[in-house]
């Protein structure tokens, strides 16, 4: 990568740091001397799954997303934390957690940071197969309200083109099952 276009940070300033993200102002200089701001979100990174049934239906929570003040339909998904040792573990537990599955097959089919312009969130999306349900439920986050729906290949892409899918890394998983498709 061509690093002429790097910028340097002069003074990062915490302005807060809480439970899911830390957030920071950068003052930066940039390749031509000036200098700029940059508010930056730090996340401990986070993991979705494109979970199929064993009749081949993909797994979608619906549930209320405060910042878009709507409901949403997403994929199984959430943040590592001190729980896991990697990100495996985490779409293990993730997947448990909120759909109470598990998976005879887990495989990592994508990596990806989810909006670079302001957040080094970091994300993994994993193939969750051959499903099946877990002995031990873990407990689900208590600020959590999701209901589970099942959607065929063809009801998701009813669904996309309708304009109902709205969460990034639901449209990649669902973008990545639509290539396998014609496989």
């Amino acid at each position: 990568m061509d690093e002429t276009y790097q910028e340097k940070v002069i003074i990062e300033n915490e302005k807060y740091d809480g439970h899911i993200v830390r957030v920071t102002e950068q003052t930066v200089e940039l390749p031509d001397g000036r200098q700029a701001k940059r508010d930056i979100v730090y996340h401990s990174g986070a993991v979705a799954i494109l979970a199929l049934t064993n009749d081949n239906k993909m797994i979608l929570e619906a549930q209320w997303r405060a910042p878009i003040q709507q409901m949403t339909l997403e994929i199984p998904a959430g943040k590592v934390d001190g729980r896991d040792q990697n990100y495996l573990d985490t779409a293990r537990r993730e997947l448990n957690e909120e759909t109470r599955m598990q998976a005879g097959h887990l495989e990592k089919i994508a990596e990806f940071y989810t909006s670079v312009g302001f957040s080094d969130e970091y994300m993994e999306l994993y193939l969750a197969t051959d499903l099946s349900p877990v002995d031990e439920a873990l407990p689900q986050d208590d600020d959590e309200a999701i209901a589970l729906k099942m959607y065929s290949f063809e009801e998701m892409t009813d669904l996309f083109q309708a304009g109902q899918l709205n969460d990034a890394k639901t449209l990649m998983a669902y973008f990545y099952w639509q290539t396998q498709q014609t496989k």
